[in-house]
């Protein structure tokens, strides 16, 4: 099984990539932020944790809403009210969600890696170096596209205002960082399914894999 680890600024269409290797190859793509979700999940590996210490560090507020819901799921918008008041919460909750987050996504390789059935694994993170999945992945995929397309798709589907999306833009990596860190870099910008487009360029970066670990088939 060859391990893909792909990241690339908001906006910049990794979606529509990790749905293209979807229906295209023999896949199972992962996203960490999808991971971290199940793990705050009722009986997930860290809700009790995360729940006794966003009680604990209850900060009242005009907006204050109840932690929990009558499910028991943690009130993610009344959870992000205490942890960005409060930067040594957020430092936290950080250390307890990142840890349990990465132990999560290598056994999920490992387990899909013993199975057997899988070509590819596919992890898409924001955060791919910082959390050292580099170390894990067989290849690093950065998804790029112009910051004005990119700002025009979050104003049509996100409904986001021009000064929201800078605030966001000039908070994530440089895109001269994802080039340096990742092997493989998919330009975004133009349509999908043109010659030469994104959908080529990830069929040929495959097919590069397949060559480069054929001793793994």
């Amino acid at each position: 099984m060859i391990t893909i680890g792909v990241t690339g600024g908001v906006g910049a269409g990794k979606s529509e990539i990790l749905h293209y290797l979807e229906r295209q190859y023999n896949c199972r793509i992962l996203l960490s932020d999808d991971a971290a979700k199940e793990l705050e999940l009722p009986g997930g590996a860290i809700y009790g944790p995360l729940v006794s210490l966003l009680t604990e560090w209850n900060i009242p507020g005009d907006n204050e809403e109840p932690l929990l819901f009558e499910s028991g799921e943690i009130n993610k918008k009344e959870m992000a009210r205490r942890i960005f008041s409060d930067a040594e919460l957020l430092r936290k909750v950080n250390e307890l969600v990142h840890p349990a987050v990465n132990r999560y996504i290598l056994d999920e390789i490992e387990r899909e890696r013993k199975e057997g059935k899988r070509e590819f694994f596919v992890l898409e993170s924001a955060l791919l170096v910082e959390n050292g999945y580099d170390k894990v992945a067989d290849s690093l995929w950065f998804i790029f596209c112009e910051k004005s397309v990119r700002a025009q798709r979050l104003r049509m589907t996100r409904g986001y205002s021009d000064e929201k999306i800078r605030q966001i833009m000039e908070k994530q990596v440089s895109d001269d960082v994802f080039r340096k860190f990742c092997d493989v870099v998919i330009n975004n910008t133009g349509p999908l399914d043109a010659e030469g487009g994104p959908l080529e360029q990830v069929d040929a970066a495959i097919a590069g894999l397949r060559e480069k670990f054929k001793d793994r088939a």
